[in-house]
């Protein structure tokens, strides 16, 4: 992909992508947007200008539609020569001129962006026509056709300049669509329905303090919280993983008393906070720009290299502690270590259960909402959740967890109705797998992410 390109190749490639305008100008009779990419230096394609160009092409295709802009036609090259990308669009060339100054003027990519618009009598459309200024050089400043024409700037200076923007432009990008999908996959985690003790849209389980509005009111006030989890591993990445745990565990503690806020001091994410700040924060130190990791097992093992010398220094000094949560005494007394156990391991229920139960549900033509409810059996069964010991005792929670496995053993993909009887029986005994929801939306957010990190690239 990374390869030096010839002028002549650069010209060649040119006079095809004339012919093409002119091809599709004439078979549809209406004006034609060229996009291409503003790289300087020999070497035209990338990873990282892929992942331009795909921006690139998503706030074009999103501004066609707001503006009512049929497509007619789309193509793309990608090639060593650059990314192409060529539109036939129904609608006057001034409209779709303007359009194309609003993006490149609008984003924080603009400056790289040329989109070029030929009217439907051939003619190149100027910036000026649509009332667009100047472009400013990337290096400086100042407009950039000057610069241009003196060689005011050294190849290399543009390249780091490039450089920038784009690294700039995509640790940004990345840091909000991890916020985005956390807060998705929390609001779609509690709107799974049904769920066996646990808040949903039918009822509120076990609980009588908190309903289906106290979740979305708690995602809502966390969604911050995530990107800089993300920005914290980033940051930490060339340190020890421990030290970006610790880092991550004084922002969970803010992010606690913002969710108590939130929900008038119910807890209802204090699980999450944990799973999803430690998964956010691994993300942030594997981040590449060109590159963002998007494989559940390599974030996940991070995880455990993040966390494990921690959560044992945590287990060793339980026995001076007087105050101790009910999933410390659950260790104590169980030998069960709950979430931050299943953290130090790098989440092997998450890697080998969740993940692949959810991807046989869907794959066999189920919605995300049955698949999900499917997955959540799938972690009860497990009989790792500190949270149902916590409320019926070790002797209920295991009976539960086993009455799971069972329906699954019959049915790997049972029907919703008998999870519903599953819920009103964990109601009737006051269980809650509040650990298992937490592993379930950690579960909803690996598949998003990583369908959103193919998309870009």
């Amino acid at each position: 992909m990374e390869r030096e390109v010839t002028l002549m190749e650069m010209l060649e490639t040119r006079e095809a992508r004339v012919r093409a305008q002119e091809g599709l100008r004439e078979r549809y009779g209406v004006p034609v947007i060229s996009f291409t990419l503003n790289i300087a230096g020999p070497v035209k394609d990338s990873p990282i200008i892929r992942r331009a160009f795909r921006a690139g092409q998503e706030e074009l295709r999103a501004g066609l539609r707001a503006a009512r802009l049929e497509e007619l036609w789309q193509g793309e090259n990608l090639a060593p020569t650059g990314c192409e990308g060529l539109y036939a669009v129904n609608g006057t060339a001034k409209e779709v001129k303007a359009l194309c100054v609003s993006i490149e003027d609008g984003s924080p990519l603009g400056r790289l962006f040329d989109m070029d618009v030929l009217g439907s009598d051939g003619r190149k459309l100027d910036r000026e026509e649509v009332e667009g200024g100047p472009r400013n050089c990337i290096v400086c400043g100042r407009p950039g056709k000057g610069c241009a024409s003196r060689r005011v700037h050294t190849v290399e200076e543009l390249q780091h300049a490039t450089r920038r923007i784009l690294e700039d432009y995509f640790a940004a990008a990345d840091r909000e669509k991890v916020s985005a999908l956390v807060t998705q996959a929390l609001l779609d985690e509690v709107c799974t329905t049904p769920k066996p003790g646990l808040v949903d849209r039918a009822n509120n389980g076990s609980h009588q303090d908190m309903d289906i509005f106290t979740f979305t009111a708690s995602a809502a006030a966390l969604a911050p919280y995530w990107g800089k989890c993300f920005q914290i591993g980033r940051e930490t990445a060339k340190c020890a993983p421990s030290a970006t745990f610790q880092a991550l565990k004084q922002a969970g503690q803010k992010a606690e008393r913002i969710m108590f806020a939130a929900t008038g001091g119910v807890n209802t994410h204090k699980g999450a906070i944990f799973t999803l700040g430690t998964i956010c924060g691994a993300i942030g130190r594997l981040w590449k720009a060109d590159d963002p990791c998007r494989e559940p097992e390599t974030i996940l093992s991070e995880c455990g290299t993040m966390v494990s010398v921690a959560v044992e220094a945590d287990f060793a000094a339980l026995e001076a502690k007087t105050v101790r949560t009910a999933g410390e005494r659950a260790y104590l007394e169980q030998g069960l270590t709950g979430v931050r156990g299943e953290a130090a391991k790098g989440f092997p229920t998450v890697r080998e259960v969740a993940l692949p139960a959810l991807g046989r549900a869907l794959e066999a033509g189920l919605s995300k909402n049955d698949a999900g409810a499917i997955a959540l059996l799938h972690l009860i069964a497990q009989g790792m959740d500190t949270n149902m010991v916590s409320r019926g005792g070790p002797e209920l929670a295991k009976k539960a967890a086993e009455d799971c496995a069972r329906l699954l053993e019959r049915c790997p993909l049972p029907e919703m109705e008998e999870i519903v009887q599953l819920d009103q029986k964990f109601i009737w005994d006051n269980l809650s797998p509040g650990g298992c929801a937490d592993l379930l939306a950690t579960v909803l957010f690996l598949i998003n992410w990583k369908e959103y990190v193919l998309q870009t690239q």
